[in-house]
């Protein structure tokens, strides 16, 4: 009778349990009875060297975008815990310095130096990551400042001969010193440049291999690279409101051997002098001088190859800006898609953020930098503006992939924001799900993502003319909370968002095809099982498809940005995430309370008619 109770009991709280919390009907789901489509060939890693496929940037001029605003995005790839601040203008007191440089433990030795800091810093919005090359964190890759100054930082190797050149022990600023006080301190792009070409002239470079950076403002972009060596050699060309450029590395081509005085020009006063003492370039050949033949290393791919056989595929520069180019007038949600693109957003891509600068901005506050905070390809982009003063602690530092993590213990102080969800987290989650079978899952993500960016695009416009009214009536304390208010509320939002499509998908994962087991070889003697053995990527991987990505031979299984130019998000592909949640409370109290006093009542409607029985 006991067992016959328990298992009526059983019975009673998991039917009121499953229809309290059964999930939505299925968004994007392939038609009832159909098989699972083929999934598409994939290429190993048989290559028989590593290609680069690093950090990307995107320019478009303001004449090239549907605004008649300069466009900017792009990621960083650093495998690390990412996460999203807003710093504040700051005053410092007279003989303010700040550490840069490297650590004897970097990949290319350094030491850390103090070079002074400046009596007033600008606001800025950041990514924000714990580990890359041994240097020190934080670190980042730019973002956008109050003067509406925008930055990526993009790998640019150097020639190996630069590289072997690098003196142990190297001072001066790192990529990520360079970033971040351009973003302290520039009022342009140009000026940005002129900033940091002067801290590299005076205390020199902290190398990893070579670097660059992509800068914008409202009317022009530059390209800044920063060679290896220790010779403080380094070269910086103006992109005009006509141009387009893909960072894929940081690149400059051919370079006027007399720039000085050049207004698309500057460089480090040894520029070409180095360059033929070292007899890589020669006056007298009639060669021109460029920077990425005589400094640099040959672009990855192929031009116009994209074939899934290329052993570095859709890396190559200019066929990227051909793409870009073929966009006729670029608008910000191409910006976004071309960041998102699944042939390099992927496990790589720290982050995503795009930058429209305006000219047109009624107030510097309504400046705006849409961030995704991890891959875009799984994570909805969120508009910050300057004006914000805060990002939810969602959003914040948590210690997911962040370096020392699992050696300490959590400093007391951090308990309360560490417990809070990480969105870093929960996309990387729905990435995993979602590119473990993306022609399945993909599209009906990327419907879900774009059709709640589309929901803010068609808000933003009322919520910046709120802000502009108070602004202009002298009101800025009101006009900086309600735009603190209103992206606070849309990053929760597409948290929740994001929560429901990884529940969904990992549901339909297990209903439809099991969570797949690693195939990974024991090594003899081991016992223990391969979900236990090391998740690090093979040491002998190669290309981009090596790793964790939702690619489907050229983008989404609707084709590439090129392909699917014109098409726009729509807010009524966006499930229901806010009902799902509101049926799901963190524990059904009501469900079981139910099924309780059902299976208390049928178990004594039971004990009864046994008793009259006996």
């Amino acid at each position: 009778m006991r067992r016959g109770l328990r298992r009526w009991s059983a019975l009673a709280l998991t039917t009121g349990v499953l229809a309290v919390t059964a999930p939505a009907a299925a968004w994007g789901a392939p038609p009832a009875g159909s098989a699972e489509p083929s999934p598409p060939a994939r290429a190993g890693g048989a290559e028989a060297h590593r290609m680069p496929d690093k950090s990307i940037a995107f320019y478009v001029g303001k004449n090239r975008s549907e605004s008649g605003s300069t466009l900017i995005g792009g990621f960083g790839h650093e495998p690390s815990s990412h996460w999203l601040e807003i710093v504040p203008r700051r005053h410092h007191p007279a003989g303010a310095t700040i550490t840069v440089g490297a650590t004897p433990e970097a990949d290319l030795p350094g030491q850390l130096t103090q070079i002074p800091q400046v009596p007033e810093t600008a606001k800025y919005i950041t990514s924000n990551y714990s580990e890359f090359a041994g240097f020190p964190a934080p670190l980042t890759n730019g973002g956008l400042n109050e003067h509406q100054v925008a930055a990526r930082d993009v790998w640019s190797d150097s020639r190996p001969e630069l590289v072997a050149m690098t003196p142990p022990g190297q001072t001066g600023p790192n990529y990520s010193d360079l970033s971040r006080i351009a973003m302290e301190r520039a009022h342009t792009a140009r000026e940005a440049v002129e900033i940091l070409g002067d801290l590299i002239n005076r205390h020199g470079y902290t190398t990893y291999g070579g670097n660059s950076h992509l800068f914008a403002d409202k009317d022009e972009g530059w390209i800044f690279i920063e060679l290896a060596g220790g010779k403080g050699l380094w070269a910086a060309q103006r992109l005009g409101p006509d141009d387009v450029r893909v960072s894929y590395p940081g690149y400059i081509g051919d370079f006027p051997a007399g720039f000085r005085g050049n207004p698309d020009f500057m460089g480090s006063p040894n520029l070409v002098d180095f360059a033929v003492q070292q007899g890589w370039w020669n006056p007298a050949s009639g060669e021109p001088f460029n920077i990425q033949r005589v400094y640099g290393t040959p672009f990855p791919g192929h031009p116009g190859k994209s074939a899934p056989t290329d052993e570095a595929p859709w890396r190559h520069p200019p066929t990227l800006e051909d793409e870009l180019r073929q966009l006729g007038r670029v608008s910000l949600v191409d910006m976004q898609r071309m960041v998102r693109d699944p042939r390099w957003s992927d496990d790589r891509s720290g982050y995503g953020q795009v930058a429209e600068l305006r000219p047109d901005l009624p107030h510097p506050d309504l400046a705006t930098l849409w961030v995704a905070n991890t891959a875009a390809v799984t994570a909805p982009y969120i508009p910050f503006h300057i004006g914000a003063a805060t990002v939810p602690p969602e959003y914040s530092q948590h210690r997911y992939l962040t370096s020392g993590a699992a050696a300490e213990y959590l400093n007391p102080e951090y308990a309360a924001q560490e417990a809070t969800r990480s969105a870093t987290y929960v996309s990387k989650r729905l990435m995993y799900y979602t590119c473990d079978r993306p022609e399945v899952f993909l599209s009906g993500v990327t419907r879900a993502l774009e059709g709640f960016e589309a929901g803010m695009l068609a808000e933003i416009g009322d919520v910046e003319r709120q802000a502009a009214d108070a602004y202009r009536t002298g009101d800025d304390e009101r006009a900086r909370a309600l735009l603190t208010q209103w992206s606070g509320d849309r990053a929760m939002e597409g948290l929740d968002l994001t929560e429901y499509l990884v529940d969904d998908v990992e549901r339909r994962t297990k209903e439809q095809f099991g969570i797949r087991e690693p195939k990974i070889a024991v090594p003899p003697g081991v016992t223990a099982d391969a979900r236990s053995l090391s998740m690090a990527l093979p040491a002998d991987a190669v290309t981009a498809r090596d790793r964790v990505n939702c690619d489907l031979g050229g983008g989404w299984a609707e084709g590439s940005t090129v392909d699917r130019k014109g098409q726009v998000g729509d807010p009524a592909a966006v499930p229901d995430y806010r009902a799902a949640s509101a049926r799901a409370p963190e524990f059904p109290w009501l469900p079981v309370g139910v099924a309780a006093i059902v299976g208390l009542l049928a178990g004594a409607g039971a004990m009864l008619l046994f008793r009259r029985r006996a």
